[in-house]
């Protein structure tokens, strides 16, 4: 999987490519401790209109995500969610835990 952190005004983003799945975690998690240390204030979106697979391991990085971010006072939206990952979402009911759009 590849991770990209930017940051701009309004949030910071964690684009995310390929497959999301447990070989991800040390990535992920080291993208994950850039994006709040570079992202002050701001609101937290993950980008994965790239991911083409996420397994449940993926849903507990995320989960951790979440954490994190509450814990530092941010919101995190999921954002570019469609197809076989959107189902994923639904089908954990991680709507009520994220803003997915």
């Amino acid at each position: 999987m590849d991770t990209n952190v930017t940051v701009n005004d309004g949030a910071a983003t964690l684009s995310l490519a390929g497959r999301f799945d447990f070989k991800a975690h040390r990535e992920f998690r080291e993208a994950v401790e850039k994006l709040l240390q570079q992202s002050e204030g701001r609101a937290v979106q993950v980008d994965m209109k790239e991911v083409s697979y996420l397994d449940s391991s993926a849903l507990g990085m995320l989960l951790m995500l979440r954490d994190k971010a509450k814990a530092a006072s941010r919101d995190v939206a999921l954002v570019g969610v469609n197809g076989n990952v959107r189902q994923v979402l639904d089908i954990a009911n991680f709507s009520k835990l994220f803003s997915i759009n």
